[in-house]
């Protein structure tokens, strides 16, 4: 079961109380005893506590349970956080522009360390990716620079456990933790679009297969011709050795890993 957090509780509870409330009130006038409560409620001395908790003074009128209830929840409900006492974390994104700014450009063994690929890379992903409507809206306030979104969603892809959660990831480029979550998000949704699948697929042209057919033919049997496979792969570490057959994921890298490999046969 999902955790809940105080402030569901808390109109939880107020919800459950308002219920309540509602049952009394209908018992209540169902057997005429709403006057002598009524009553009571009216003799009450000015700025004291009623019996529903809710002190009114001279200049406001005395509020029923119910009322007074519907009141609190629409002030507990009223602000973002349901804490008051809630602190600013400082934070900020110092290191991220140093990543952008100066070590892409003049330490890219640095950048590459963070963000797992070339600057040219980088900047051509971001080339490719600003076009995307997932980066544009109709809000006075702008959306953070792609790059910065970019950068900040490869970090999280490159690395893993602690190092690639939220907070952590937040607290180190300066962004909120549901900043990070919506970067990464964004970039997922980007290059997910068909746009993006069209600029960073490209199938080879007549010539190339001529050629590939010719080589095919030429180093093996003459009834592949028509076709040529391509393969393709990469190892995913991962976050530690797993339980079962735990030396068989032991790669020549020295990682725990899986191999994902890739084969496409095309035949004209």
């Amino acid at each position: 079961m999902p955790s809940r957090t105080e402030r569901q509780k808390f109109n939880d509870a107020l919800e459950q109380a308002f219920l309540v409330n509602l049952m009394v009130e209908a018992e209540a006038q169902l057997y005429d005893i709403g006057e002598d409560s009524d009553s009571s409620c009216s003799t009450s001395s000015s700025g004291s506590e009623t019996s529903s908790g809710y002190t009114s003074s001279e200049d406001e009128p005395l509020l029923s349970t119910g009322e007074a209830l519907l009141h609190v929840y629409g002030e507990a409900n009223s602000e973002r956080y349901y804490n008051h006492n809630r602190r600013t974390i400082d934070k900020s994104n110092e290191l991220l522009q140093i990543l952008l700014n100066d070590w892409k450009a003049n330490r890219p063994e640095i950048f590459r360390s963070y963000l797992r690929i070339s600057s040219g890379c980088f900047d051509d992903l971001v080339a490719v990716l600003c076009d995307d409507p997932i980066f544009h809206n109709n809000s006075r306030n702008k959306q953070t620079p792609v790059e910065e979104q970019l950068a900040i969603a490869l970090y999280r892809f490159g690395h893993f456990g602690n190092a690639a959660s939220t907070m952590k990831v937040a607290l180190m480029f300066g962004v909120g933790y549901g900043t990070v979550r919506l970067f990464t998000a964004r970039i997922m949704a980007a290059t997910c679009s068909e746009h993006f699948r069209r600029s960073a697929l490209r199938w080879s042209s007549g010539a190339v297969k001529e050629e590939a057919k010719v080589w095919v033919e030429e180093n093996s049997c003459h009834a592949w011709r028509n076709g040529w496979l391509m393969v393709d792969g990469t190892l995913v570490p991962l976050f530690q050795r797993p339980v079962f057959f735990g030396n068989t994921f032991f790669d020549r890298k020295s990682n725990y890993s899986l191999n994902v490999q890739v084969s496409l046969l095309f035949i004209i």
